[in-house]
């Protein structure tokens, strides 16, 4: 049974800095990209960061980049967002996702895997 854990969501002051964690089990890491969405209130699913299973990186620009960084940590079958800079905007569920194909897609649809969401809140 495939799972993914998010954890590592809570409240946080405008301008903090927060480390999600992705850890995953009943599949094998190493041939997976990982994906970062998030859901922020009243709006739609979004893709914030994303790794190749090769550790090719990609961000969303308009959002995150410069800010956010995703890595991954293969023999802990764990993948991390260090997430800088936080604003309020920020608010959202974060997901984290695998993707089959080992590459990173900005659409949620090539990810087969989700785990349940962690809740990150950024006061002002």
């Amino acid at each position: 049974q495939v799972q993914l854990v998010e954890s590592g969501g809570v409240l946080v002051q405008a301008g903090g800095s927060l480390i999600l964690s992705c850890a995953a089990s009943g599949l094998t890491f190493i041939m997976y990209a990982i994906g970062w969405f998030r859901e922020p209130p009243g709006n739609v699913r979004e893709f914030a960061a994303g790794i190749s299973r090769s550790g090719v990186v990609r961000y969303n620009a308009d959002s995150v980049k410069g800010r956010f960084t995703i890595s991954r940590d293969n023999a802990k079958n764990t993948a991390y967002l260090q997430m800088n800079s936080l604003q309020p905007e920020d608010t959202a569920v974060y997901y984290c996702a695998a993707n089959p194909t080992g590459t990173v897609t900005m659409s949620d649809r090539f990810y087969e895997y989700w785990g349940q969401g962690t809740q990150v809140t950024v006061s002002s």
